[in-house]
């Protein structure tokens, strides 16, 4: 039988993925032709190879690879499970989350939902009879099933999945501290974000508050483990401070996150770096709040070249990120009346934007449209005509998204 699977952990560096793809495949295709002779003895060992490759694939942006491998895992432990459950339901559901999650990256959100929710009910049939080992596992399914359902727009039903984790996870961690401490701490984070999403903002900031402090805890006995996970809660905690007008503690919180994204960028860029623009981004908006708007420029400057260096790696992966912190540029240099450069910077932005808008058009309702009116909106305070090959590239991407008649620009 195959080796039982974990959920999608973290993933090694793009460059160390690409190296270990090939043997992956390799080792799918020996597992095919040993399969298709002996299937009992093989099939298990060709979906596990099968997951591995999936998870390599998504990694390396080949999404539609990565779900077909995925897919084809799925199959396999279902046939697997209908003719031994005992053996094989967990790997089912295992497979079922990874298969989830691929769907995720697609846009196909009902797709998704489904497959998570097939697994969350195999895995409480099976926790009721084996809860040490599956409850942990269905409290993952759960987490991951929240997530989804927030992104369709079921926000309650999104927090009760939470907090039905939570409940599972506290469990486990007063039992367990050192095991199940930092996913009690994360599901706390992903309830913050529920609740915020609901205008329950002070309840928001209880759970985030409850998660930081569990991450200041795992960091100071395990830095190399956990600062991480640290930074990046206090910068959850910085948005719903932010949220409730607590402006000076939002900056705090964030001040704190940059410190230390900043020391694990200087050890380990490759990792850190992106993590390092994300909380400078967030600083740079905490600042602007507060009306120091030089230094949330200067703050954001630092973000968009950090962004610009990454892009130029790994474009497909960061020029939507060198996206976002240009459209932020522009909108700091606009309130400090630099309207010339504030057209500069958010035209380079749309100019960015636009071939991933091209591809994923669900996204435009999201994020097109936002920047399509702000690139506008800094033309007009430039007194300034809008570049028309971006314009008629975007009355294209709103016309095929529905969102403009094709008669209108």
């Amino acid at each position: 039988m195959g080796v039982a699977m974990a959920d999608e952990v973290g993933i090694p560096s793009a460059r160390a993925i690409e190296s270990a793809l090939p043997a992956v495949e390799k080792a799918v295709e020996i597992r095919r032709g040993l399969a298709a002779a002996r299937p009992d003895a093989f099939l298990p060992d060709l979906a596990t190879a099968l997951n591995n490759q999936s998870l390599m694939l998504s990694s390396l942006g080949r999404r539609e690879d990565a779900l077909a491998a995925i897919e084809e895992a799925v199959v396999i432990y279902r046939g697997r499970a209908a003719a031994r459950p005992d053996a094989f339901l967990p790997d089912l559901a295992t497979a079922l989350s990874n298969q989830s999650l691929r769907l995720t990256e697609l846009g196909r959100r009902e797709d998704a939902l489904a497959a998570i929710e097939e697994a969350v009910e195999i895995r409480r049939g099976l926790a009721a009879a084996r809860p040490d080992a599956i409850l942990p596992n269905l409290a993952m399914s759960l987490s991951n099933r929240s997530a989804m359902l927030s992104g369709l727009g079921r926000r309650e039903d999104a927090l009760a999945a939470i907090e039905e984790a939570i409940v599972i996870y506290r469990g486990r961690a007063a039992a367990r501290p050192d095991a199940f401490l930092p996913d009690l701490a994360t599901a706390l984070s992903s309830r913050s974000n529920r609740l915020s999403s609901l205008g329950r903002r002070e309840d928001a900031i209880a759970a985030i508050e409850e998660a930081v402090e569990i991450w200041r805890g795992l960091a100071a006995a395990r830095p190399v483990a956990f600062l991480a996970d640290f930074a990046t809660a206090l910068s959850n905690q910085s948005g719903c401070l932010s949220a409730v007008g607590r402006r000076e503690d939002a900056v705090t919180a964030v001040e704190k996150a940059v410190e230390i994204r900043r020391g694990l960028a200087a050890a380990r860029p490759e990792a850190f770096l992106p993590d390092l623009a994300t909380a400078l981004n967030n600083e740079s908006g905490c600042l602007s709040d507060l009306g120091r708007r030089e230094d949330a420029l200067t703050v954001i400057e630092e973000a968009v070249e950090i962004r610009r260096g990454l892009a130029a790696a790994r474009p497909q992966a960061f020029l939507p990120d060198l996206a976002i912190a240009l459209g932020n540029r522009s909108l700091m240099l606009g309130g400090l009346g630099r309207r010339e450069d504030a057209l500069a910077a958010i035209e380079e932005a749309v100019s960015l934007a636009l071939p991933a808008l091209e591809r994923a058009r669900d996204v435009v309702a999201d994020a097109g449209m936002k920047v399509v009116q702000t690139y506008l909106r800094r033309c007009e305070e430039a007194k300034g005509d809008p570049n028309p090959d971006l314009i008629e590239r975007i009355r294209r991407v709103l016309v095929t998204a529905g969102l403009v008649a094709d008669e209108h620009e």
